[in-house]
């Protein structure tokens, strides 16, 4: 499979409570994918996530930046502002609204 795929391989079954990361990749959207693949809806059991990371490794290297990333991302974004559907009033005016001497 080339690298610009995904690696992520796992079995659509009801019972699967287990996600094994073995083989990490560069963007942790692949991972949290894979991981809320198995969170799925009428899950009644705790999901364990397991990642196999050799010491002194290429794959250690990547889950340093896969931290990093995170960390980032979370400092960036507001996951309360991401889950938003509606704009308010407020919001949709000032969008709207034409700058003076503007035409």
């Amino acid at each position: 499979m080339p690298r610009s795929a995904s690696r992520v391989v796992g079995l659509d079954l009801q019972s699967a409570n287990f996600v094994v990361m073995y083989d990490r990749w560069w963007n942790p959207a692949v991972e949290d994918q894979a991981i809320d693949r198995v969170h799925r809806l009428e899950q009644d059991r705790q999901v364990v996530v397991t990642t196999l990371t050799t010491r002194g490794t290429l794959e250690e290297r990547v889950e340093a930046k896969l931290e990093g990333k995170r960390s980032l991302s979370g400092m960036v974004i507001q996951a309360d502002e991401l889950m938003r559907t509606e704009i308010t009033r407020d919001e949709l005016l000032e969008l709207v609204k034409l700058e003076p001497g503007v035409r």
